[in-house]
């Protein structure tokens, strides 16, 4: 057993206190003030602040390798094919790639791993948490959601190669072309189970069956709304990622109760659907109660400045509680491992991670980071 003592400890489901944490068999056994319990080790955390571990919904960490450069090394985008939803993220990951412990660094501990946007159905994505060498061993959950995606990135790599899709219209048509084929592939199964395995059509199933969300990449307001209409064209529930112009139809998503996962928006307007990004979106999106998170989309911002993203909003509006729930309790929710993590609660796993001041300062250092309990990570 652990027992973290004398901490500024931020439930995120409640009122920061001060008080103590008692961590047995990997889980947040009791909280509160003054515990005293024989035969643990105590960490004392006076004048420390306690956060549960944060979660990026939305990332590339470990298939776009840190150091390597070379465009052949990376395995994040199978270009070979605009429907790619056989492929695992999971089948690429690398627990060796240096940015994960920096991102440890930066008090994460889960992310969602997803493939590359160039493809508009690019593949599978998993939910892992940095505990292991052994990415099996990381896992939480496989596949987690079929990533797709909207916009300029498969314009942009199927146009240069004179291949279809080459337009927006190509694009969703490829799409719909796609959940069509899965559709028919069910009635086939269901009319005859000897009916051969298809891995490219099978996780659409999981999508049709509702197992799984679509992830889909969409920057603009009107690939956003193509993305949602072929959902309810389908009936598959989805997540809408970047969400660059998500702000600009807030009402339609809060009606249309769509998550998005923000981001990145800390940084170099790289191409054209990004013209209009801004910080002021997560003070929109929050005051219409949208649930919703903030990315890093590493390794285009390093999952070590996800608290550094996220403070430099408040300059721009966005209210504190608000913005540490985007970093834990909402893409828990989003991912829906709210009932493991996201939260400092009792029975939940301790994800916990303990600063040397508030993560938003500047100066702010994770000093000691648990997963389930154990030590991962010690500046």
């Amino acid at each position: 057993m652990i027992l973290i003592k004398n901490g500024t400890i931020y439930p995120i489901t409640r009122s920061p206190f001060k008080g103590d944490i008692l961590i047995e068999n990997g889980q947040i056994k009791k909280i509160g003030e003054n515990i005293e319990e024989k035969g643990t080790e105590v960490i004392d955390a006076t004048g420390k602040y306690i956060f549960p571990g944060f979660i990026d919904a939305h990332s590339h960490i470990g298939v776009f390798e840190e150091g390597v450069g070379e465009f052949y090394y990376q395995d994040g985008n199978e270009y070979s094919n605009p429907l790619t939803p056989h492929v695992r993220a999971l089948d690429a990951f690398y627990p060796g790639d240096k940015a994960i412990k920096r991102a440890l660094s930066g008090g994460v501990t889960t992310v969602m791993v997803v493939p590359g946007s160039a493809n508009p159905i690019g593949g599978q994505g998993f939910i892992l948490k940095f505990k292991s060498d052994i990415v099996d061993e990381m896992v939480i959950r496989q596949p987690a959601g079929l990533k797709m995606a909207f916009g300029e990135n498969p314009k942009r790599v199927y146009g240069s190669q004179n291949k279809t899709p080459m337009t927006r219209l190509g694009v969703a048509a490829v799409i719909r072309e796609y959940f069509t084929k899965v559709k028919d592939y069910m009635r086939r199964r269901q009319e005859d189970p000897k009916t051969p395995i298809d891995f490219t059509l099978e996780i659409g199933v999981k999508v049709l069956k509702k197992e799984i969300p679509a992830r889909c990449h969409a920057h603009r307001t009107d690939d956003i709304v193509t993305a949602i209409r072929i959902a309810e064209e389908f009936n598959f529930d989805l997540v809408i990622e970047h969400a660059t112009e998500g702000y600009k139809i807030a009402d339609f998503l809060k009606k249309k109760k769509i998550p998005v996962v923000l981001g990145p928006l800390f940084g170099f307007r790289t191409k054209l659907e990004l013209t209009d990004m801004t910080y002021e979106a997560i003070k929109i999106i929050n005051e219409k109660g949208i649930l919703a998170a903030l990315m890093c989309d590493h390794p285009v911002i390093h999952l070590e400045h996800a608290n550094i993203q996220a403070a430099t909003a408040l300059r721009y509006g966005a209210k504190e509680e608000d913005l540490l729930k985007m970093l834990t309790i909402n893409p828990a929710k989003i991912l829906k491992i709210d009932d493991r993590v996201g939260s400092i609660e009792e029975g939940k796993d301790a994800d916990i991670v303990i600063w040397n001041t508030h993560p938003f300062d500047f100066k702010a250092k994770a000093e000691k980071v648990f997963i389930e309990g154990k030590l991962v990570y010690s500046d």
